[in-house]
């Protein structure tokens, strides 16, 4: 195993889920700048994580879809104007008939 590779600036770190409420110290070497005192009385360095084992589905045994960039969003938006599109065409294809029809019937 190659020695110069691995971490060695190891530190205690909290890592916080603000959205569940949970947080946790542990080792590791992410960089912040942000910090927090923690429940023995001394600050460490914090990093905020958007989801952790308190709010995944995986672990809450809940299904809910976790979207932190709105992706679901802009796909739903797609969607409907895609499907906004779909009639139009439609009713205008639709119109277009009717009109030749009544052009032959002439």
């Amino acid at each position: 195993m190659k020695s110069s590779i691995h971490p060695t600036d190891y530190r205690p770190v909290v890592f916080s889920d603000d959205v569940a409420g949970f947080a946790f110290l542990t080792q590791s070497t992410a960089q912040t700048s942000d910090t927090i005192k923690w429940e023995d009385g001394n600050e460490y360095p914090l990093v905020k994580v958007h989801i952790s084992s308190a709010s995944h589905p995986f672990f809450t045994g809940e299904e809910k879809i976790i979207d932190t960039e709105g992706r679901v969003d802009r796909f739903k938006a797609k969607f409907a104007a895609a499907e906004a599109r779909k009639e139009a065409l439609a009713s205008k294809a639709k119109k277009a008939a009717a009109l030749k029809a009544k052009k032959s019937d002439k």
